[in-house]
């Protein structure tokens, strides 16, 4: 699958699967913004990427805040022209049971799970649109949000919400030509994994069929796919990527 030409913002791509995605993106011949609120982070990866022959720069963001997504716009904008895709990879989360919740963390994950996904792609979409420009988004959503999650309650909340949302998005968005898709991932070997109780880990990787976590580049070749010409005809669309461990309809 290549992706020569196109330019995309992947959010979250200074770690995790978000850095993943870069890699897989850039190695495909795509331009890619490093998003990320973690900047020397985001530059490293930017520099790895174009070491590798690839061609890529990192921008800070927050993605709680407006001003600072319109101007990762700007400066996408500025460096690489039009932005043919967007990833939103960028995401939080804190385990614990719901009644130990404290409730200034619900405002943080909605903030940054599901309200910042959606100010990046009503910052994005709109000229894309105007551009008359074919064009992709994929959101990372989570299987906790479509099944559940003990620990994650508001966390999957957040989650089922951007479901709700690519679906809808894909709805208004195919006039357009642009595809709108979410990838769901299951348990996966990133930090975040790691934040829970060792017995919940491994009571996790005993439940999946294929009795290992995720690879983050497993993901990262998920969203790749749903980015590329190849899944042109495929919108609104949640693919789980999750060991079997979800086998939802």
């Amino acid at each position: 699958m290549t992706m020569d030409g196109r330019a995309a913002v992947i959010t979250g791509g200074a770690s995790g699967i978000g850095r993943a995605t870069v890699e897989a993106f850039a190695a495909a011949g795509c331009r890619v913004v490093v998003a990320d609120l973690a900047l020397d982070q985001a530059q490293e990866v930017a520099a790895a990427s174009t070491a590798r022959g690839g061609e890529a720069v990192a921008v800070a963001v927050d993605i709680t805040d407006p001003a600072s997504v319109s101007r990762l716009r700007t400066a996408a904008e500025t460096q690489f022209g039009a932005v043919d895709c967007v990833v939103n990879c960028a995401g939080w989360d804190v385990i614990q049971p719901f009644l130990e919740n404290d409730p200034k963390d619900w405002n943080r994950l909605v903030e940054v799970n599901y309200l910042g996904t959606v100010r990046v792609c009503r910052e994005f979409l709109g000229p894309l649109v105007a551009a008359e420009r074919p064009g992709s988004v994929v959101n990372v959503a989570s299987d906790a949000g479509r099944v559940g999650s003990t620990g994650e309650t508001v966390y999957a909340g957040t989650k089922g919400a951007v479901i709700a949302f690519t679906k809808s998005l894909a709805r208004e968005m195919a006039r357009h030509k642009i595809t709108v898709n979410a990838v769901s991932p299951g348990p996966t070997d990133t930090p975040m994994f790691y934040g829970q109780p060792p017995k919940m880990q491994e009571a996790l990787i005993r439940a999946i069929p294929l009795r290992r976590l995720a690879q983050p580049a497993e993901i990262a070749s998920a969203i790749r796919f749903l980015a590329t010409t190849e899944s042109a005809y495929i919108t609104g669309q949640i693919l789980s990527v999750s060991g079997g461990l979800t086998m939802v309809d």
